[in-house]
């Protein structure tokens, strides 16, 4: 019997599709299961004058805190100097401090986000296909777009409390 043949019996079709199915679903629980966890980074960036540098996506709406991947060997300092100069044009910067690790989880992925405290930060920004905004705010004028967990993050932060859980 050829497999054309093969394939166009009612019963053959139906246990191949079976088994396909069969397949995938594994194949996909394993990916889940053992897919690496990924590590990222966001910095709260203090100007000389206390205000906080955010930055807007050209892909996704809202001010965001400027972040990204960890890189591999880079700690989560590095990650977040690297991820100021390349979204924020930083130029120089004092005092850095881990402020916690979050859990992110959406759709029950078991990525992680540091936060990290960057002060003194100077930036001159420079528009890229990544990022088209970056701006200095005060800390009591925030934009009305900033995304409900940057404001989270900046309001733990201001008031002292430790970083919640999930981001």
């Amino acid at each position: 019997m050829t497999l054309s043949r093969f394939r166009s019996h009612p019963v053959a079709a139906a246990a191949i599709a079976g088994a396909l199915r069969g397949y995938m679903l594994v194949r996909s629980i394993g990916w889940f299961v053992t897919r690496p966890q990924t590590r990222g980074v966001r910095a709260i960036a203090i100007t000389p004058q206390g205000q906080v540098v955010l930055v807007r996506h050209s892909y996704i709406k809202g001010w965001h805190l400027p972040g990204g991947g960890h890189e591999r060997g880079e700690s989560a300092e590095e990650a977040a100097l690297r991820e100021l100069r390349e979204e924020a044009g930083m130029v120089s910067h004092g005092v850095i401090r881990i402020l916690g690790t979050l859990q992110h989880r959406p759709n029950f992925r078991r990525d992680t986000v540091t936060l990290v405290l960057v002060e003194q930060v100077t930036f001159v920004f420079r528009p890229s296909l990544e990022i088209v905004e970056a701006h200095a705010f005060d800390l009591d004028a925030l934009p009305f777009e900033i995304t409900s967990g940057t404001a989270r993050r900046l309001a733990e932060w201001r008031e002292g409390r430790a970083v919640a859980e999930n981001w």
